[in-house]
């Protein structure tokens, strides 16, 4: 099958995780994509979490299918290297500090003259203008600002995050989609042009409230943190189980919760006027929990699972990794694949999202050493001489 990206080159200078997290996306669906790096350090993902003799572990995944390539560009003559890859790059993602490439003179303005086609997509904790644009900015604040962390946790207890990166990884969604609008917008419409897009972390988290504006705007209701609880949704919580497991149920819709209450031996709250629609709900909150748990408490997490699932009603147990690596449907799905790792055998990451029927994305290669395709993209893609890639080499450049 012919990959879905198949032609399509993208340029990823950036670190860590928002811009590469993108690039990785690209090159799952077989855009070539070349990730420049520094060659005293590269990437310092490189270096982080569990470690394989002196690789990370993660970097494996979010390398993958890339090609690596170093170029310091302190130096005059990096920089017109990135000048001439330009020339055969369809879209440039960086994540730098808004300013950074102009201060190289590599910045937007400057490369479009160049390649008028360009895509530049920048991501940036707060974006290239306004007045905290030139702060530093980490997922991490991102989530902060934009919202996510006021609302995580319990109303008793600090803000706390999710256990992952989350906004740099839904920046990077966004930088996916952008970019792809835009090509939709250069080469469908036959525009020929490209454009640069200005994606702020904390705003792509913002995105993601809800419905939290309009009710400020209206009401000034400030939602605060509920714990394991969805607000205003009701039933739709984690319950303990007898064997001290919990399960996640979401009784929410009308006719779900008319199923789940009689999976619970509540048939009287099942037919009850009282809470046939989420409106009326919403304040019983509490009680139907506790005949909820009630009942779950009498039930391990696997017959509580089988009950549900026989009434209809959502429900699923709070997978840890070892869950997913054990779990058929992850099996079934390839949501774990083996890559081959040189001096480690096969290396399990990650699968592919979403799978395509006619076009599916493909791992063809774990993240891969620093400079490991200099000779390929110097040689192939720009047609640098053996004897131009020892000089660049001698001088640092590479």
């Amino acid at each position: 099958m012919t990959s879905l990206l198949k032609g399509l080159r993208v340029l990823e200078l950036g670190t860590l995780i928002a811009g590469p997290f993108a690039g990785r996306i690209f090159a799952d669906f077989g855009a070539d994509v070349i990730k420049v790096e520094s060659p005293a350090t590269g990437d310092p993902i490189r270096k982080w979490r569990k470690m394989h003799g002196d690789t990370s572990l993660w970097w494996y995944v979010q390398a993958r299918n890339k090609k690596s390539i170093t170029l310091d560009l302190k130096q005059e003559e990096g920089k017109e290297i990135i000048k001439d890859l330009i020339k055969e790059t369809d879209i440039m993602i960086e994540n730098f500090r808004p300013g950074k490439l102009e201060e190289w003179g590599i910045g937007y303005e400057t490369l479009k003259e160049i390649n008028p086609r360009l895509i530049m997509v920048r991501i940036s904790g707060y974006g290239q203008d306004g007045p905290y644009n030139k702060k530093p900015g980490f997922g991490s604040i991102g989530e902060a600002m934009g919202g996510i962390r006021y609302l995580t946790g319990y109303p008793d207890r600090p803000p706390t995050r999710v256990g992952i990166s989350l906004g740099d990884s839904v920046s990077s969604l966004y930088a996916v989609m952008s970019a792809m609008m835009a090509v939709y917008h250069r080469d469908v419409l036959g525009t020929n042009k490209g454009q640069f897009i200005d994606l702020a972390l904390y705003e792509a988290i913002f995105s993601l409230m809800e419905s939290m504006v309009p009710e400020y705007d209206q009401f000034q209701h400030i939602r605060e943190r509920t714990g394991s609880t969805l607000p205003g949704i009701v039933p739709s919580n984690t319950y303990l189980c007898q064997d001290g497991k919990y399960i996640v149920i979401g009784g929410n819709g009308d006719s779900i919760f008319k199923r789940l209450m009689k999976a619970v031996g509540r048939n009287d709250m099942a037919e009850s006027p009282l809470y046939a629609t989420n409106d009326l709900r919403a304040g019983k909150s509490e009680e139907l929990d506790e005949a909820i748990e009630e009942w779950t408490k009498t039930k391990t997490l696997k017959e509580a699972l089988e009950v549900l699932d026989s009434f209809d009603v959502p429900s699923g147990a709070i997978y840890s990794i070892e869950d997913m690596f054990q779990d058929v449907h992850y099996q079934a799905r390839e949501m774990i694949q083996s890559v081959p790792v040189e001096d480690l055998g096969k290396l399990k990451m990650p699968g592919i999202v979403p799978k395509f029927s006619e076009s599916p994305g493909d791992i063809k290669w774990a993240g891969p050493k620093l400079g490991e395709h200099n000779e390929e993209v110097f040689g192939n893609v720009l047609g640098y001489s053996a004897e131009k890639i020892q000089q660049l080499k001698a001088k640092g450049i590479l």
